[in-house]
């Protein structure tokens, strides 16, 4: 696009009406909108943790081990659970799903992160970056409702134990399984949807190791309000409600375990659901510290919301079969026949 300007015209004449000033502003104004819109952006760049480049490969080797043993751990339990027919129950179905949701998770993140900080392989083709952005929205809202579902589990077998055959079937469990998938994909699609309708007219480096929506939606020279307004009601109002009702479960199950007086059984429930909760916080806890991070981004370090997206995306995938499964005396006893086999 070609614009002719009478410079000479204009300083020579002294002082330059306010006019004249201002059209020669829209006509550059309409230049620099129009080399934008020319070249598109067609990839991002990921620069991870941009003060501290010369440490990412140290940094490589605790993430690649959580790696291991979030896939390797999640792996051992749903192979397990598929193989033992012992284990092919309700509650046993909820906790593969939730192996399944970390899998995904840890493999839609981790291995790109760690691609940067060995190769040094910044570039994210733009339909990658909000395809990520996709799935990381949707199965952590996923995850969040399995826990609830699985809290509502618990709820029924400790505070009305003679009713649970009959509440928790196979039935039941396929019907939450679809819930917990619809809800969540449904409402959390339109986030990635809304960002890549936004114009990336010349920058392309992502200030994180992962393609987030705020990340990527502050590069658009277009207005990101609504998207961002969007995706802070529905993640509030998707988390919010499953924490509710967890606690909620929580509580009366705890009324109930207090009336029990078989102090072993008090204890033995009391650990289960203990662990269960405290778990359900940390990753509740992690979210909130999340949102209060880039709230106070001016002063705090960048670093530190990035690292604590990389470690949500670990830590609770690791944790979930350790606290979930290997405690539970049937899951240990179907792990062990399964190295049998091996």
């Amino acid at each position: 696009m070609g614009i002719h300007i009478d410079w000479i015209d204009l300083f020579l004449s002294y002082p330059p009406r306010f006019s004249e000033v201002s059209a020669v502003i829209r006509l550059l104004d309409m230049a620099s909108s129009s080399n934008y819109s020319s070249a598109p952006v067609s990839e991002f760049l990921l620069t991870c943790f941009p003060n501290y480049q010369n440490w990412q490969h140290w940094l490589s080797l605790p993430l690649s081990l959580l790696f291991l043993l979030a896939t390797g751990a999640n792996a051992t339990l749903l192979i397990t659970i598929w193989l033992e027919t012992s284990l092919h129950e309700p509650i046993y179905y909820l906790l593969s799903l939730l192996s399944l949701l970390d899998v995904v998770l840890c493999l839609t993140v981790i291995p790109k992160v760690l691609d940067i900080f060995w190769f040094n392989n910044k570039s994210i083709s733009f339909s990658a970056c909000f395809l990520q952005m996709f799935i990381m929205n949707s199965f952590l809202t996923m995850e969040s409702c399995t826990f609830m579902v699985m809290a509502y589990d618990r709820y029924v077998a400790i505070c009305h134990p003679l009713r649970y055959p009959s509440i928790i079937t196979d039935q039941f469990v396929a019907r939450a399984a679809i819930f917990v998938v619809v809800r969540n994909a449904l409402l959390t699609m339109p986030i990635p949807i809304l960002s890549s309708q936004l114009r990336y007219c010349a920058r392309n480096i992502i200030n994180n190791c992962i393609c987030t929506n705020l990340s990527v939606s502050k590069l658009s020279c277009d207005d990101i309000t609504f998207s961002q307004l969007y995706q802070f009601v529905t993640g509030w109002t998707l988390l919010g409600s499953d924490l509710i009702l967890i606690v909620l479960s929580y509580s009366f199950i705890l009324k109930v375990v207090l009336r029990i007086k078989a102090e072993r059984a008090v204890a033995k429930a009391l650990s289960t659901c203990g662990s269960h909760f405290i778990l359900i916080l940390f990753f509740s806890t992690v979210l909130l510290v999340l949102v209060i991070t880039n709230l106070a981004r001016k002063r705090i370090p960048p670093d530190v919301p990035i690292m604590l997206n990389i470690l949500h995306h670990l830590i609770p995938p690791a944790l979930n079969p350790i606290v979930y499964g290997v405690r539970t005396k049937e899951i240990k006893q179907g792990i062990q026949k399964l190295l049998r086999r091996l």
